[in-house]
């Protein structure tokens, strides 16, 4: 019986993020049209800060290890910010 649960689990984990990504790049290609300049690069934005994140906390090990994890979050955060400034600030 466990075992099956756990095939149901796993099936889930697989086809929720799945679905979940092709429903919203359908909105995005259906709607791109729609969507002025503006909020197309808010959401632009939007969907690389989130990348950055998931990139930072969970694909590099190191920075989610300890008690205070968010200090390295953080500290990454606050790092590419300034240089995302100089790079603007200095062409």
């Amino acid at each position: 019986m466990r075992e099956l649960e756990l095939k149901q689990q796993i099936l889930l984990g697989l086809l929720i993020p799945f679905f979940g990504t092709a429903a919203g790049s359908a909105c995005v290609f259906f709607m791109r049209k729609d969507l002025s300049r503006m909020i197309q690069r808010a959401l632009t934005g939007f969907a690389a800060g989130a990348m950055i994140y998931v990139v930072v906390e969970e694909l590099i090990p190191e920075m989610s290890e300890g008690t205070h994890s968010n200090i390295g979050v953080l500290a990454f955060s606050a790092g590419f910010t300034v240089m995302m400034i100089l790079d603007v600030a200095l062409g």
